[in-house]
C-alpha cells in the first residue's frame, strides 16, 4: 500500500474511518478519493460523503491492508480514544458538573466501557502480533506503549491524545489483577487470566512507580507455547542427547543458564514433560509458576512471608520427591540445599544466571558451596540463547559482510562458499525480516576427568579448555550452525553471544 499524507489523515475523524473501515488516499477538487475493499460498493462509498460532506471515490484495496493502515496511520484504538476524548470534553461543560465530578474516581474511570475496550484491543493485538511483553511507559508529553515480539522491543502507533489517559489505564489494568488501584507510591505485582479464542492466556503483571506516572509490564504466558519438545523448541541432536543422558541418571543436578529471556524455563518444562510419568514424583518451587504441568506439584515463592526458594526447597525434601525443580540458585543456602538433595538420591533442575555454560561451576563455588560436593552432585550444565527465525514468507539469498567472518573464526574459503539468507521484511513479520525464534545451546558434561578439576577448583577458562577438548560446541559455534541451515544470520548470532577466545 502506498504512503498517505499525514495531514489529510488529520482531517478525517478516526471514529470515521474505523468504522466504515476505509482510508483517505487523496483529496482533489472536493472529491476524497478514499482505499476500500470494494470500490463498486456504492452504498459504503454514499455513507462516507454523507457523513464527511463530501463526494467520494473508492479504490480497492484489501480488507487486511485498511486494516494495518488504520492502526499504522490513526494508532492502535484511535476511535475508542477519540470517542473518550469527546465524552470527557462534553463532561467538563458546565451543564455536566456533577459527570465530571464522578468519572474522576478511579474505580469509576478504571470501569468505563472505552477503557475496557482500549485495554482489551491492546491486549487483542498484542497476542495476535505474538508479543510476549507489553511495556506501558509515561513519559513527559507522551504514553509509550510497546511490545516484545521474538525477543526484540517495537513502538505501537498510538494517539498522542492517549497521554490524558495513562491514570485510567493503569488502573483498568490493576482492578484485572486484583491489585490496590488507590496505591500508586510502591511497585505492585499481581496476575491475570484471559481466554482468547480457544486459547489460554496467563498475564503477570507489574506495576512500576515512576516520575511522570506509573510503569506498566505485561508478560504474556500462552499455555501452549510451553508444550513443546526438545526438538520442537530447535534443540539440536547434541543438545537433547546431552539433557536425555543427565535425565537417565536417578540423581544429580541439571543447570540451565543464561540471561533473562533465554527461554530457560521453557526448556525446563520440557525436560518434566519428557520425565512425567506415574512411577516418579515431580515437585517445583518457582517464582512465579509461568504455566502449570499437568501431574506435577508447582509450588510459588512467596518473599513477603518468608517463603524463599531455600525455604521451599527445604519442605520438598519432607515430601518423598523423585525430581525435583528449584526455579533459580541465588543464594548460598538454595546452592547448599539443592547439592544435599541431589546427593541423596534426586534429580535436581535448576537455572544460574551466568555467561556460559563452565561459568555455572564457579558461580556454585563463589555461591559457597565445596567444590568437591559441586563436583559430585553436578551432572550437566546447558548454556542457551534465543535467537530469532528468518521469516518464511519474505526469505532470500542475502549477503553479509565479510568484517563479520573473524568474529566466527572462519577462514575466507568458508565464509564465501557458505549461502547466506536474510528477510526482506513483510506484513508477516511487521517488516523486521524475522519471525519466530529458535534456541542455540552449548552443554558440558561433568565427566570424570571434569569432576577431577572441579574439585581442585580450577578456573572457569581452564574447565572450558577442558570441555572444548571434550567436544563441546560454543554458543556462537551453534548459532553458525543455525546460519548454515538457513534458519537465521549471521548479525542474529552476533547479536546475542560473544565470542569465546581459547
Amino acid at each position: 500500500m502506498e504512503t498517505l499524507d499525514p495531514d489529510l489523515i488529520e482531517q478525517i475523524p478516526a471514529r470515521v474511518a474505523y468504522h466504515f473501515k476505509f482510508l483517505p488516499l487523496a483529496r482533489t477538487n472536493g472529491v476524497l478519493k478514499v482505499l476500500v475493499p470494494d470500490a463498486e460498493d456504492l452504498d459504503l462509498l454514499d455513507a462516507i460523503g454523507r457523513e464527511l460532506g463530501l463526494r467520494v471515490e473508492g479504490v480497492t484495496e484489501s480488507s487486511e491492508a485498511i486494516g494495518d493502515g488504520l492502526k499504522r496511520y490513526y494508532g492502535l484504538g484511535a476511535e475508542t480514544i477519540e470517542g473518550l476524548i469527546e465524552q470527557r470534553d462534553e463532561d467538563a461543560s458546565p451543564g455536566h458538573a456533577g459527570r465530571a465530578h464522578r468519572s474522576s474516581d478511579l474505580l469509576d474511570v478504571a470501569e468505563d466501557a472505552s477503557i475496557i475496550k482500549f485495554v482489551n484491543q491492546l491486549l487483542l493485538e498484542a497476542f495476535l502480533d505474538r508479543a510476549t511483553d507489553i511495556h506501558i511507559e509515561p513519559f513527559e508529553g507522551q504514553l509509550r506503549i510497546r511490545y516484545r515480539i521474538d525477543g526484540v522491543l517495537h513502538d505501537v502507533s498510538v494517539p498522542d491524545s492517549i497521554k490524558r489517559f495513562q491514570d485510567a489505564i493503569a488502573s483498568r489494568i490493576k482492578v484485572m489483577a486484583n491489585l490496590d488501584i488507590a496505591e500508586r507510591r510502591v511497585p505492585q505485582d499481581g496476575r491475570m487470566r484471559l481466554r482468547v479464542g480457544k486459547e489460554d492466556l496467563d498475564l503477570r503483571v507489574s506495576i512500576l512507580p515512576i516520575a511522570r506516572g506509573e510503569s506498566v509490564n505485561l508478560r504474556l504466558l500462552q499455555s501452549s507455547s510451553i508444550l513443546f519438545g526438545l526438538e520442537e523448541l530447535g534443540m539440536d541432536k547434541s543438545g537433547r542427547d546431552l539433557l536425555e543422558r543427565a535425565m537417565a541418571q536417578p540423581h544429580g543436578i541439571i543447570l540451565l543458564t543464561g540471561p533473562t529471556g533465554s527461554g530457560k524455563t521453557t526448556t525446563l518444562y520440557s525436560c518434566l514433560s519428557r520425565i512425567n510419568e506415574a512411577e516418579r514424583k515431580i515437585i517445583t518451587v518457582e517464582d512465579p509458576v509461568e504455566y502449570e504441568l499437568s501431574g506435577v506439584c508447582q509450588m510459588q515463592v512467596h518473599n513477603k512471608i518468608g517463603f524463599t526458594f531455600s525455604e521451599g526447597l527445604r519442605s520438598m525434601l519432607r515430601h518423598d520427591p523423585d525430581v525435583m525443580l528449584v526455579g533459580e540458585i541465588r543464594d548460598a543456602e538454595t546452592a547448599s540445599l539443592a547439592i544435599r538433595a541431589s546427593l541423596t538420591g534426586h534429580l535436581v533442575f535448576s537455572t544460574l544466571h551466568t555467561n556460559d555454560a563452565p561459568g555455572a561451576v564457579s558461580r556454585l563455588v563463589d555461591l559457597g558451596a565445596e567444590p568437591f560436593l559441586v563436583a559430585s552432585s553436578l551432572e550437566c550444565v546447558v548454556a542457551q540463547r534465543l535467537v530469532r527465525k528468518i521469516c518464511d514468507y519474505c526469505r532470500v539469498p542475502a549477503t553479509f559482510p565479510s568484517i563479520e567472518r573473524a568474529e566466527f573464526g572462519l577462514d575466507a574459503l568458508t565464509w564465501s562458499q557458505t549461502e547466506f539468507f536474510g528477510g526482506e521484511g513483510c506484513d508477516h513479520c511487521k517488516g523486521s525480516g524475522y519471525r519466530g525464534r529458535t534456541v542455540i545451546h552449548e552443554g558440558m558434561t561433568i565427566d570424570e576427568r571434569l569432576r577431577e578439576k572441579v574439585a581442585e577448583r580450577v578456573s572457569a577458562n581452564e574447565l572450558r579448555k577442558l570441555a572444548r577438548a571434550g567436544g563441546m560446541v560454543f554458543l556462537r559455534e551453534n548459532g553458525w550452525d543455525k546460519v548454515t541451515a538457513g534458519m537465521t544470520t549471521p548479525d542474529e548470532v552476533l547479536r546475542v553471544t560473544a565470542k569465546m577466545d581459547l
